[in-house]
């Protein structure tokens, strides 16, 4: 009831504060009014006094134009005022923020302390205090910023570990509390350990959808949705809110401010303004510090029309709540990629790193690390750099048990212009994607000299999945600047081929054809080509068409020809001349669903059949 107390004069003083302010510019704006009026208007006096004897026709002209220039007075006062009100809105915002989380400081540091006084008190009569083999008891004070001794995977490895507590989470953020008191209590009450509680904590903010609350304009600060108030009114961020909730449920938190790659940043660009500056939380649970980032946690609600007014949980057992584990106690090492604090003790790393590095470090998403994937090359960068000739690679390694389902995808575009194209040719055809082993490559040929932006990603989906032609929704892992400062070389596009990576790989993965002849994805041949794939199950129909850059595909047809002999499938292909071929596979199962979608056989009688694999052959007669 204190903190409330503190918390009502300090909106009161807010409100007042505001009222004097806009008070003061509406005088000022007035006063300028009337003064420019007044000379306006002695002006326009004088001229009448001088052209008194002119014709009506010069007076009326005359008229005419001081009202016009009445009428454009008003509108730049108009203007002006807006301006000045918008301009004082911001910075009272800012005074208003920083003295909410300062009050939100000293309450938690209160509520931390009466919260150990207690414990204290209850162990002491309960003869409770621990002897050295138990765990040791949550710390009184909080602890100095220390990288932590074990990582995320050590504490929980599913989320589904936490169905009970985010089930009281979602719950209650079905009802409205009238205290943070009554809030905390309904989500932690039944939490056995820290982590628990701060998970519910966490799960209350991701659900609750603050920003779309509906609030009464008279919001008492003892009412349901008054002790939302703070965000209401922009005073109290997700954070903040965070913090509050933390330090009734006896955690310690801060809150940390920084950089982050959000919304509008790009690789390549430097932190040198405000634009990209963010907050953040660190919770002491589970024995050390740990990040926490509500705001990028929050997702949507997965059928939020039907989503259960305050107070009736009718459809609860119905919905789904969608959110972003990884920003649940995220490992720093993955933190650091898109979070850079103001004070480097706040990275939480063994060795801190600069802001520079910061900025070189790849441009990734959540999804990166939800896939488990790294960079095999420890040089990658958020900006790479091309060669003489044009290329730049990007390598991303897959976790073993990941090879099987991702499937990548990628698109380029020039850095600034936001074109996708070069000479009538889209710029995805100066991409080779391939992958060999645990290795995704996306080779990129810049055609011209510039920056291109290359964006790349991935989902993970089973081959029975694939394979039933639905839509695959692609989410962004991670994207590159890639600078092209001079081209030695002319670069042409790719054959026109299905979209996706090449190579033997994603016929292995799809449909179990091993390769015999031909593992890696470019082809060196002569003039005559013969590749062989071993089934590893049986499969229905084969079809292949060559491409060629300037040549139609119907022409080249009759220069690829299929033969199956038990479980070894051969397609044999003769070049009418020297130059970069594309060659398309496909297949389909033999009592499976028959699918697809990418060029398949139009011929009425033939089942469609599914892209299987594709091969860049590059034919001369030296080979």
């Amino acid at each position: 009831m204190k903190h409330r107390q503190e918390e009502d004069d300090l909106y009161r003083k807010f409100s007042k504060h505001r009222e004097e302010e806009n008070r003061r510019i509406r005088e000022e704006i007035q006063d300028e009014w009337e003064r420019e009026l007044e000379r306006l208007t002695n002006r326009f006096q004088q001229e009448m006094q001088i052209k008194k004897r002119r014709p009506d026709s010069e007076l009326g002209a005359l008229t005419l134009r001081h009202q016009q220039e009445r009428a454009d007075l008003e509108k730049n006062m108009t203007l002006r005022r807006d301006k000045k009100k918008e301009s004082l809105t911001r910075k009272m915002l800012e005074h208003e923020r920083a003295a909410t989380a300062a009050l939100v400081e000293k309450q938690s540091h209160e509520m931390m302390e009466l919260i150990q006084e207690r414990r204290s008190e209850y162990m002491a009569e309960s003869s409770l205090y621990l002897d050295g083999e138990e765990a040791p008891p949550y710390p009184a004070r909080a602890p100095a910023p220390q990288p932590p001794l074990v990582s995320k995977f050590h504490i929980y490895t599913d989320p589904m570990e936490f169905s009970d507590v985010d089930k009281i989470a979602i719950s209650v953020a079905q009802e409205d509390q009238k205290t943070f008191t009554d809030l905390v209590r309904q989500l932690v009450g039944r939490c056995a350990t820290d982590v628990e509680k701060a998970r519910t904590i966490f799960r209350w903010i991701t659900v609750k959808n603050l920003n779309n609350i509906q609030f009464d304009d008279n919001l008492r600060g003892d009412s349901p949705l008054g002790l939302l108030r703070g965000i209401k009114h922009g005073t109290e961020s997700y954070h903040v809110l965070f913090k509050r909730l933390c330090s009734y449920a006896g955690l310690h938190c801060v809150v940390i401010k920084g950089y982050s790659k959000s919304a509008g940043y790009q690789p390549g660009v430097r932190f040198e303004d405000n634009r990209f500056r963010n907050s953040w939380n660190a919770v002491y649970v589970a024995g050390a510090w740990r990040f926490v980032q509500c705001n990028w946690g929050a997702r949507h609600l997965v059928n939020a029309k039907d989503a259960p007014k305050p107070g009736n949980r009718g459809k609860s057992d119905s919905l789904r709540y969608e959110y972003d584990d990884h920003y649940f106690l995220t490992d720093p090492r993955e933190f650091i990629y898109e979070f850079y604090p103001l004070q480097p003790d706040w990275q939480l790393l063994k060795t801190p790193i600069t802001l520079h590095d910061f900025e070189e470090l790849p441009f990734v998403r959540s999804l990166f690390f939800r896939y488990g994937l790294y960079f095999s090359d420890p040089n990658t960068k958020a900006v790479m750099f091309t060669d003489s000739t044009g290329a730049a690679t990007m390598r991303i390694a897959m976790p073993a048990h990941m090879q099987s389902s991702l499937i990548f995808h990628y698109n380029l575009k020039f850095y600034d212009t936001e074109g996708d194209g070069f000479d009538g040719v889209s710029l995805k055809r100066f991409v080779m994607q391939s992958v060999v082993g645990n290795i995704v490559s996306f080779r990129v040929h810049a055609p011209c000299s510039g920056a291109f932006l290359l964006d790349i990603f991935a989902n993970a989906v089973t081959p029975r999945e694939y394979l039933t032609g639905e839509p695959m929704k692609f989410k962004s892992v991670c994207k590159f600047k890639i600078c092209c400062a001079e081209l030695q070389t002319v670069m042409v596009p790719l054959p026109d081929c299905a979209s996706g990576e090449w190579g033997p790989t994603k016929a292995t993965r799809l449909f179990g054809l091993v390769p015999i002849t031909h593992q890696e994805a470019l082809v060196f041949a002569g003039r005559e080509l013969e590749i062989q794939f071993r089934m590893s199950r049986p499969l229905a129909d084969f079809m292949a068409t060559l491409h060629k850059n300037g040549v139609d595909e119907k022409r080249l047809s009759k220069y690829v020809h299929q033969n199956v002999s038990d479980d070894i499938v051969s397609f044999y292909i003769t070049f009418p001349e020297e130059g970069q071929y594309g060659l398309d596979i496909y297949t389909r199962e033999r009592n499976g669903p028959s699918a697809i979608h990418q060029n398949g056989s139009t011929e009425k009688e033939k089942h469609l059949l599914t892209h299987c694999c594709k091969y860049l052959i590059n034919s001369s007669k030296r080979n």
